[in-house]
């Protein structure tokens, strides 16, 4: 990366920083996977119940190894019963996820299937914490909206073979129209949206990544 894209990038993962401060939702940067999975780790105690939502990021990073490692009492979807996960959830300590995207201004947007990984960020766990990779940056809500029909939601449709239109088309059939636009088919991953825009108490942290991690 040349010196310009790389003051530019700077700049923008700054100006991120700042608006979540701004937001009362706390973030730190993590240069690489690695330094994230230190993070991570220092934002947990041994023992704790820990919790997840679906994402690449956390296994890309390493964390979701960590969630394995025994430390912790893990309730993993992918060995258990996941709708028994999803109500237990809600009184785990650690909710670890991704985001869809964080905008400029300091805000997360997520979007949900099912609603299970925006219900526990919204409520439920004692802390949150969104790992992402500086991919995930964008100035506001609307490209927000835009990255998740373009970007994210194809190649995710692609990876769990969900058979939607976004799959075979590599984008929304709902793009340039309103936020909650798309498929009417019952494998729709994107069903509920959600803008954290501001939080009363610093539940939800943020480790964003110096590198592009997930979709």
């Amino acid at each position: 990366m040349d010196k310009n894209k790389q003051a530019s990038l700077q700049m923008k993962i700054e100006r991120t920083m700042r608006a979540l401060a701004k937001n009362k939702i706390p973030a730190v940067y993590a240069p690489t996977s690695q330094d994230a999975l230190k993070a991570v780790e220092g934002m947990m105690r041994e023992g704790d119940t820990i919790s997840c939502g679906g994402t690449v990021t956390l296994r890309e990073t390493g964390i979701r190894d960590l969630m394995l490692s025994g430390k912790y009492t893990f309730l993993d979807r992918e060995a258990m019963d996941p709708e028994e996960v999803y109500q237990k959830t809600f009184s785990a300590d650690v909710f670890l996820t991704s985001a869809n995207a964080i905008t400029e201004e300091g805000q997360l947007y997520n979007v949900d299937g099912r609603g299970n990984r925006v219900a526990a960020m919204i409520y439920g766990p004692k802390k949150v914490i969104v790992v992402a990779g500086i991919n995930k940056i964008v100035r506001n809500v609307d490209e927000a909206i835009l990255r998740v029909k373009t970007t994210a939601a194809p190649p995710n449709a692609m990876r769990q073979n969900m058979g939607t239109p976004c799959q075979t088309l590599g984008t929304c059939v709902g793009c340039g129209g309103p936020m909650a636009s798309g498929c009417s088919t019952d494998t729709r991953m994107c069903c509920h949206y959600v803008v954290t825009g501001y939080q009363k108490t610093p539940r939800i942290h943020v480790v964003l990544v110096g590198e592009e991690l997930g979709y």
